[in-house]
């Protein structure tokens, strides 16, 4: 017979390490750094870097965030997760647009190329989890962090796909606190390195 006192502090240590997983790995903060590694590859020189990559991750998660911290906050879904699929409406709707006016004004200003091509990719891959999120649950932290490792290994080197070990961890952290099943992070993983990872990879050796 297993003795309580010696699962209950394992139990709390997973709890705690999936929590910090799910926050630092949540797909808005890897759209924020995802643009900026992209942007330094394209241009290698700091202050369009910066600029560049920071005109993406502003429209394509800094901006939507704040939409969906605001709709927390004042009740409209449960959380800055929007753990209820029925709540994700708004959000992806939202997302949608800002990334659409982002990818405007990059093709407007003349920005590189791989730039332009991560916000066409990481629409699609919008397009794409919304379509499902409207009757299935998709994990967006899955779909967000796997795309996230085929652009880095398509842009700097193919050491990069290692990082799937941590998309692992945090497909884990998922299904560990309960926002998903096996069955959902592994479908979000997938989606993301076909559809995001892949749409990336065409358009990049398109031009």
């Amino acid at each position: 017979m297993t003795d309580s006192t010696d699962v209950s502090p394992a139990r709390g240590a997973r709890a705690r390490a999936a929590h910090v997983l799910t926050e630092v790995f949540a797909p808005w903060v890897i759209v924020v750094l995802l643009p900026l590694a992209v942007a330094w590859q394209a241009t290698h020189r700091l202050l369009p870097a910066l600029g560049w990559g920071l005109l993406v991750a502003a429209t394509s998660s800094i901006l939507p965030m704040g939409v969906i911290v605001w709709g927390a906050r004042t009740g409209r879904w449960d959380s800055h997760h929007v753990r209820d699929r029925a709540g994700r409406a708004v959000p992806f709707l939202a997302l949608i647009v800002m990334s659409l006016v982002g990818l405007g004004l990059l093709v407007a200003l003349g920005a590189p190329w791989p730039l332009i091509a991560l916000d066409i990719s990481m629409i699609g891959s919008l397009f794409v989890t919304g379509a499902i999120t409207a009757w299935w649950k998709v994990s967006m932290h899955s779909a967000v962090a796997s795309g996230a490792v085929v652009i880095l290994a398509v842009i700097y080197h193919p050491a990069w796909w290692a990082l799937m070990v941590l998309v692992a961890a945090i497909s884990w952290s998922r299904v560990q606190i309960r926002d998903h099943t096996t069955a959902q992070v592994t479908a979000g993983a997938i989606v993301g390195a076909v559809v995001g990872g892949g749409l990336f990879t065409t358009l990049l050796y398109a031009v």
